[in-house]
């Protein structure tokens, strides 16, 4: 079987191997196991940083380069329009050659990805749907454009689409599904951790305004004003980092306030394992992962309650739902907390239980029934 993936995510040739972010390489590789030949249509960058990225493992694999290009801006638009011919000419060869078509959604490459796949309705299709699909939720034009074409079962034909979360009214290739990031070996006993104690929290993920780093500084300073002792981790890096090495200075935080950048998996792993908390106060999300990882080890989500997040914590019930419009009722609720340990022991318990049904065993056997149908 050929296998034809196409993305926005940026690639990386090097050492004669192929690199890309290393979560959605370490998905991708699982599909992997299961096909001849693989094609990928994507930019590739020179930007590579070996500590977030990961080679893909097949022994045939291919990948046709796009420049990268924007929809947002009229000087990016009007250079997108002299991308386009070369990039749809790619994408139309790599799917009449393809056994099977993957799309990565949403993004650019896959909005046209999106277009071009009906000109193929006999080939059989996936798409996974990263980002939110809650059909009330704010979306950009194109994030939009995509959920439409996708759930157009004239215009979308032989193709199963992923997304995450159960949403109501939805068509018949729309199906449920979740990622993963542990085998189901790596179920260790749970760290005791002791909540009369001060409280370690985590954050991990982008320092980007999508992410909202300094709200979780802001969170942790006001509980610490409570008389809370606190303790934040910060690991990732982004545009946002200055801003918050500034925040940090302002507030006299450099005891309690760490920042480590981009680290591998093991480092997280650990912070994980052993924080109380994790903080991820984002803005939009699809799956997020470091949320099911951290649930995985017993550490406690302190999340926005958007996307699929609050079927994710049984409404509250395997973490917390934060407020940022009301941030003073999120740090009440934490407060209150230190007084009933016990059912900070709770939530852990019920997020590792809940977490640990999704292991990358679970997540191979359901993408070897998807494969099976070509």
């Amino acid at each position: 079987m050929t296998f034809l993936i196409i993305s926005h995510t940026n690639h990386y040739e090097v050492n004669h191997q192929l690199h890309a972010y290393a979560p959605y390489v370490r998905e991708m590789n699982l599909w992997l196991k299961h096909v001849d030949q693989v094609n990928i249509v994507a930019p590739v960058s020179n930007d590579f940083d070996p500590n977030i990225n990961l080679a893909y493992k097949h022994p045939n694999i291919s990948i046709d380069k796009v420049p990268a290009f924007s929809l947002i801006g009229l000087k990016e638009k009007l250079s997108t329009l002299t991308k386009l011919p070369k990039i749809l000419s790619l994408l139309f060869k790599a799917m009449k050659q393809a056994d099977h078509i993957h799309l990565r959604c949403p993004g650019n490459m896959g909005l046209l990805g999106c277009l071009v796949q009906i000109l193929f309705p006999k080939t059989p299709k996936t798409a996974k749907y990263a980002g939110n699909w809650d059909p009330n939720s704010k979306q950009p034009w194109s994030y939009k454009l995509q959920q439409w074409i996708l759930s157009n079962t004239f215009l979308t034909k032989n193709m199963q689409v992923l997304v995450y979360g159960q949403w109501p009214n939805q068509t018949s290739n729309i199906r449920p599904f979740f990622t993963a990031t542990y085998h189901d070996n790596e179920k260790e006993q749970l760290y005791v951790r002791d909540y009369t104690k001060p409280w370690h929290f985590c954050f991990v993920g982008s320092l980007s305004q999508g992410k909202r780093p300094q709200l979780a500084l802001q969170l942790v300073h006001q509980l610490r004003a409570k008389g809370i002792e606190a303790i934040v981790h910060f690991y990732g890096n982004g545009e946002l980092k200055t801003d918050l090495v500034k925040n940090i200075q302002q507030l006299n935080a450099e005891d309690w306030a760490f920042l480590y950048g981009n680290q591998p998996k093991d480092v997280v792993k650990k912070a994980l394992k052993y924080s109380h908390f994790l903080i991820l106060p984002s803005q939009s999300e699809g799956w997020p992962k470091v949320v099911a990882e951290a649930m995985f080890w017993g550490c406690i989500p302190i999340v926005t309650p958007i996307s699929c997040v609050p079927w994710m914590l049984d409404h509250g019930h395997r973490g917390v739902l934060m407020d940022v419009q009301n941030l003073n009722q999120t740090i009440d609720k934490l407060k209150s907390f230190k007084d009933t340990p016990k059912d900070l022991e709770q939530l852990s318990t019920k997020a590792a239980e809940w977490s640990r049904q999704y292991t990358l065993d679970k997540f191979e056997l359901e993408i070897q029934k998807l494969l099976d149908k070509t």
